[in-house]
């Protein structure tokens, strides 16, 4: 066995350094003959190959890496054998360890903070995962084996085998916000401290993210990923102006969204807060959503995760002092995410007998139902259907 197995060394993909017997070189299902279509000679840069694909999406980039890093690590360390030798038994146990990383000590990150992938302390795992991540993981894996398949690098894709179960469709979404805790949301926010500068630019900056999030229809990705500079008018076939924000979200894929005079009086007073002129112009670089103190730089995804957390504590607590009888209704907001404003501003859409066709576009779903791609809508109504039946209310 070699040194990397038999101290258990744990590594990022980066700086992994195998021996030719665990590399992948002779791997048992590595593809012979034929014409391969990378130049990788071992599993190590045919993942590398892989990730490429992705370069340009980080969030797509970093979940592929980490499923297809535990996965290696887990095959050279537990195994003893290369990824290219993985048999379909071998990917059944690795489920199994997914939802239980053993030992703990060699798998699990510790407790306290995030560790980055250069410190020493670095592990693959948080903890063990939920069976919808353990779900997800394998078709991320499903992805990366079939595509070394494709490439000629692999003979075949031993998750093939794996009994592929329909998902069955919930009858209707669930994770949202209904309209009297989104109505308390909307007063704590309101509520928030603005004694001070730094006070007022954090209540400026929440009612702004809140706005986006709900009027938009916007992923936290969405929020950290584009700019004002997406903001821009254009006159109707009546002369109205009307304002649109041009969004590029999951899958690469752009579209542009109604940026209603609700939104258009918010961003003006958040841009104001951080000395900006009104409108931005054309192509502008500063970002949707900015830090304290006005520095022209993106938050991250758990910066803006944490916000929105941080704001459904407070509406929690103030509504766990009403009594036992509400702790069900706080409970229930601690256990939203941004996600549930994306899936609040869909349903109020929807309630509000706005044309799904609309719905779809403004939330960049690629379908109503299997036959929705046959549909189209005109952008001018979209606009002003959602002007009038898609509101915030501050």
């Amino acid at each position: 066995m070699t040194d990397l197995v038999r101290i258990s060394a744990i590594a990022p993909i980066e700086f992994i350094h195998l021996s030719r017997a665990l590399d992948g070189q002779n791997g048992s299902n590595r593809a012979l003959g034929g014409r391969p279509q990378i130049a990788a000679q071992n599993d190590i840069d045919a993942i590398k190959a892989w990730l490429a694909r992705f370069a340009d999406t980080q969030t797509t980039f970093t979940s592929y890496r980490k499923e297809a890093e535990r996965l290696l690590l887990w095959s050279v360390i537990e195994l003893g054998k290369p990824l290219s030798s993985l048999t379909h038994e071998d990917l059944l146990v690795y489920q199994r360890f997914l939802g239980d990383p053993q030992p703990p000590e060699r798998w699990v990150m510790k407790a306290g903070r995030k560790w980055s992938r250069f410190e020493p302390d670095w592990r693959p795992f948080a903890g063990p995962l939920s069976p919808t991540s353990q779900r997800q993981a394998i078709v991320i894996l499903n992805t990366l084996f079939s595509w070394l398949v494709n490439a000629g690098y692999l003979a075949g894709n031993p998750l093939s085998l794996s009994r592929q179960r329909q998902r069955k469709a919930q009858p209707r979404i669930t994770r949202y916000l209904e309209q009297d805790l989104w109505q308390e949301v909307k007063t704590s926010i309101e509520l928030m401290q603005k004694e001070t500068e730094r006070e007022q630019e954090h209540y400026f900056r929440v009612r702004w993210l809140f706005s986006l999030l709900y009027l938009c229809g916007l992923r936290i990705s969405e929020v950290t990923e584009n700019t004002m500079g997406g903001f821009f008018c254009r006159r109707d076939k009546d002369g109205e102006e009307r304002w649109w924000l041009e969004i590029t979200g999951k899958g690469d894929k752009t579209r542009i969204v109604p940026a209603t005079n609700e939104l258009m009086v918010e961003l003006v007073r958040y841009r104001r807060e951080n000395r900006l002129a009104p409108f931005p112009l054309s192509g502008e670089s500063t970002p949707l959503l900015l830090p304290i103190g006005g520095k022209q730089r993106p938050l991250t995804r758990s910066a803006v995760h944490l916000i929105v957390k941080e704001v459904f504590e407070r509406v929690a607590r103030r509504i766990e002092e009403r009594g036992p009888d509400f702790a069900s209704r706080a409970q229930l907001l601690r256990s939203g995410s941004a996600h549930w404003l994306r899936h609040t501003a869909g349903s109020n859409m929807a309630g509000g007998n706005m044309d799904l066709r609309h719905v779809r576009d403004n939330l960049g779903h690629e379908s109503i139902s299997t036959t929705s791609k046959y549909l189209h809508t005109e952008d001018d109504q979209r606009h002003k259907e959602t002007e009038a039946k898609h509101r915030l209310g501050w």
